[in-house]
């Protein structure tokens, strides 16, 4: 698996069950332990699986509704500097757009800065600017569906909480974007954390994300 194959497989005119055959071996292998891969506890409240990492672009597996919390400091509100595809293996996701317009007048946020250390930690930096911002409306797709987001477009991930369901992304680094997210106007710079989940965990919750994706595959 790498991320040409699955990068076709989620081009228009592929079999709607194509991307969710082409990752079921990966997943199987972690679940037995034949693959080292250790989940990533992300601050907004989902475990990711990071699979695949070839320079600009990387794969990997959202799993939501596993029991993770967010950190109560993290910015739901974000832009991303990648481009991303994201096809749902089961459940129903929301992508929640947001416009952001600058404001010298009567702002609603500020933006901030995400720099991403190797070593899980995310500093969030406040910057200078200020916007007024408009959510929504939310778009929801449902098990074997795909949407795509831009670089530097601000949204947020919508999901029922406690909600089982998992997303297949793919996605791909530009030059001149940042990582941002929109914070509280007077709000300080701040720290949020990648914790990595350990074996047992990991294997004990992809196997029940594998149960998830056969009973699709049965459907």
């Amino acid at each position: 698996m790498d991320y040409d194959t699955l990068d076709r497989l989620l081009r228009p005119g592929t079999p709607r069950e194509a991307p969710r055959a082409g990752i079921t071996g990966v997943l199987e292998d972690i679940a037995r332990g034949r693959r080292e891969l250790r989940a990533v506890h992300h601050p907004l409240g989902f475990l990711c699986l990071p699979l695949v990492r070839d320079g600009a672009r990387g794969v990997c597996v959202h799993l939501f509704g596993t029991g993770a919390r967010p950190d109560p400091t993290a910015a739901p509100m974000h832009a991303h500097s990648w481009e991303l595809r994201s096809y749902v293996l089961y459940g129903r996701v929301g992508n929640l757009p947001v416009t952001v317009t600058d404001a010298a007048h009567a702002p609603t946020h500020r933006i901030f800065e995400v720099i991403s250390a190797p070593s899980g930690v995310d500093e969030l930096r406040p910057t200078s600017r200020l916007v007024r911002c408009e959510p929504g409306p939310a778009a929801a797709s449902g098990s074997g569906e795909t949407y795509s987001l831009p670089a530097g477009e601000f949204h947020a991930t919508v999901v029922t909480r406690d909600e089982p369901a998992a997303t297949l992304v793919l996605g791909r680094s530009l030059p001149g974007h940042t990582d941002l997210s929109l914070g509280p106007l007077h709000g300080r710079g701040h720290r949020t954390v990648r914790r990595l989940c350990g074996a047992e965990h990991t294997e004990r919750t992809v196997r029940t994300a594998l149960r998830r994706i056969h009973a699709e595959q049965r459907e």
